[in-house]
């Protein structure tokens, strides 16, 4: 399947690239991603938490490693026993021992394997996040788009309806209408005004989602790209679903890790065998021997052992056997779970084709019913004029107008956002599918190829930094229309 690009005739240039410099204030749906992509918290956070999961690799692979250790000991006697001849007064011992695992029963192999697969878990947890975060901010950008157009409706219907009210008390003055005609005006206009105010704070709300997503506040944002790939039928859409979806992907790879976890712990009944060496060095600071003939006696001394160590588990209280069924009991968990992801995926995929026909199908009939009130509306006031309708009858037809093309626009909000979380639930609405290149993409695999293969114990990284923005000087967002 081709990649999603973000393409629309608003967007010259064809395949859209990622700046390598920040990007100005948001004015697309791309800027808006991108903005997103590179400082959303939640995304940053799931990148961390994604590199701790790398890090399961060395730790388990260091259990089948040598390792040494040394430890060196100071002794001064400040009082000895009256009967010590020999005892010295001060010591100084260096101990060391190295360690060389052989075979563990497979508990080392399994951990790495089981680590690896975990981190494939993880990855396709952190593709999940991805998407999760571009259809909150999809949804936060129409969600501005949707409410601006509503204040702007509102805003028209209220001068429509002053410009009414006075026409109406105009004509009353002249004896052409009656009182209820201006009481009926004066009504639809209050309602109005009040609608004016509850879709400004609809907006202003709008705004603030869009800056907790997004990072900054939102200027003039344009019409969105219609949305490509889009499947044919719901079935289309869970079979690729099937194969692509993250969560799904990520709920296989688990229960691969929690079959090798079953292996480890079955490793506990099985025996063991490492290499083993040590020595040590005394030094008594010629104080050894003290009080008689010690000409002969050595002032130091030394010893170094090697040898092989098989430990053969013949009884541990039933310990291994219980590890071994909790193991599996956790296996049969994410089994389950494997298939509760599916039944989710397959839900969310069949709700999210079915509500953006859904909105598609209204999108069409809003269409309609905005063309007929608008015919209708000019209708009704052409029959008032000669006497055929009343003031009520205009009432009606502008609120018809104005409730057809708040559904319009609701329903053209509802349709894209509908299409692009049908994508999501596909796997097909991530960066890498939305062509957000130029050469910065977060990669994982970067991560996990740089820290794998370590084995020292000293190679720490940088002291953490947060790299998302902070929104507290973000101004307060309001229910005014940016001038365009």
């Amino acid at each position: 399947m081709a990649r999603f690009a973000l393409r629309a005739g608003l967007l010259a240039g064809g395949c859209l690239t990622l700046a390598t410099s920040a990007p100005a204030l948001a004015d697309t749906l791309r800027d808006a991603l991108v903005a997103a992509y590179q400082t959303n918290p939640t995304l940053e956070s799931a990148r961390a938490q994604q590199r701790a999961t790398d890090e399961g690799v060395p730790i388990a692979r260091a259990a089948g490693l040598p390792s040494v250790t040394t430890t060196e000991t100071f002794v001064r006697n400040v009082k000895q026993s009256e009967n010590s001849l020999t005892a010295p007064s001060k010591t100084f011992t260096a101990d060391g021992q190295l360690g060389v695992p052989i075979y563990s029963g497979g508990a080392v192999k399994n951990r790495i394997k089981a680590a690896k697969i975990r981190v494939d878990a993880g990855q396709a947890d952190l593709r999940a996040t991805e998407a999760s975060v571009f259809s909150q901010v999809v949804a936060a950008y129409m969600d501005v788009i949707r409410t601006e157009a509503i204040v702007g409706l509102n805003r028209k219907n209220v001068s429509v309806l002053e410009t009414n009210l006075q026409a109406t008390s105009d004509r009353f003055q002249i004896g052409d209408l009656t009182r209820t005609d201006v009481a009926q005006s004066q009504s639809r206009l209050a309602v109005a005004q009040s609608d004016l105010r509850t879709a400004e704070a609809n907006l202003a709300a709008a705004r603030e989602t869009y800056i907790r997503f997004v990072g900054r506040a939102p200027e003039t944002l344009e019409a969105p790209p219609p949305l490509p790939n889009l499947p044919a039928t719901a079935n289309d859409a869970a079979a690729i679903a099937l194969d692509s979806n993250p969560d799904l992907i990520g709920a296989r790879q688990r229960t691969k890790a929690a079959d090798k976890d079953i292996d480890v712990a079955g490793a506990g009944r099985l025996p063991t065998l490492r290499l083993f060496g040590q020595g040590s060095y005394n030094n008594y600071f010629n104080t050894l021997a003290r009080g008689v003939v010690a000409a002969n006696v050595s002032q130091s001394d030394s010893s170094v052992q090697a040898g092989a160590q098989l430990s053969i588990p013949i009884f541990q209280g039933g310990l291994p056997a219980a590890q071994r069924r909790q193991a599996q009991a956790t296996a049969s968990a994410t089994l389950e779970q494997e298939i509760a992801t599916e039944r989710d995926v397959i839900a969310q995929v069949r709700s999210a084709y079915t509500s953006w026909n859904a909105s598609n199908d209204l999108i069409r009939s809003s269409q309609v019913a905005v063309e007929a009130a608008t015919l209708s509306l000019e209708g009704v006031r052409a029959e008032n004029s000669v006497g055929n309708r009343t003031i009520l009858d205009i009432l009606n037809a502008e609120q018809e107008l104005l409730n057809a093309q708040v559904t319009l626009v609701t329903a053209r909000r509802n349709a894209y956002v509908a299409g692009f979380t049908l994508l999501a639930a596909m796997g097909k609405a991530e960066a890498r599918d939305l062509n957000l290149d130029g050469g910065i993409l977060y990669d994982p695999e970067v991560n996990y190829d740089r820290v794998k293969g370590k084995f020292m114990d000293w190679g720490n990284d940088p002291e953490p930094v947060a790299h998302s923005t902070r929104t507290v000087d973000t101004p307060v967002q309001d229910g005014n229309i940016p001038q365009q």
